[in-house]
């Protein structure tokens, strides 16, 4: 799994599984794509204006975990 985010664009890409085939993006929402595998296996799900969609309602900064490793990292400012 990897999380990517293009500050410039403001989008932000989770990526579930290596894209070994076309894919289909649905569009969920003007802000909510995902890609399915022809298997109907979730690829990746990108989140446009992804600033918004990603902060907490309190305004807390986007942190991701790793707790295998007992890691923790910020990914996106709070503005």
């Amino acid at each position: 799994m990897k999380l990517t985010y293009d500050r410039r664009r403001n989008v932000a890409y989770l990526r579930l599984h290596e894209k070994t085939a076309e894919v289909e993006t649905i569009r969920i929402s003007d802000e909510l794509n995902i890609d399915l595998a022809p298997d109907g296996t979730v690829c990746g799900i990108e989140l446009l204006n992804a600033t918004a969609q990603l902060r907490a309602a309190d305004g807390a900064r986007l942190v991701v975990v790793n707790e295998a490793a007992g890691e923790k990292t910020e990914v996106l400012p709070s503005d």
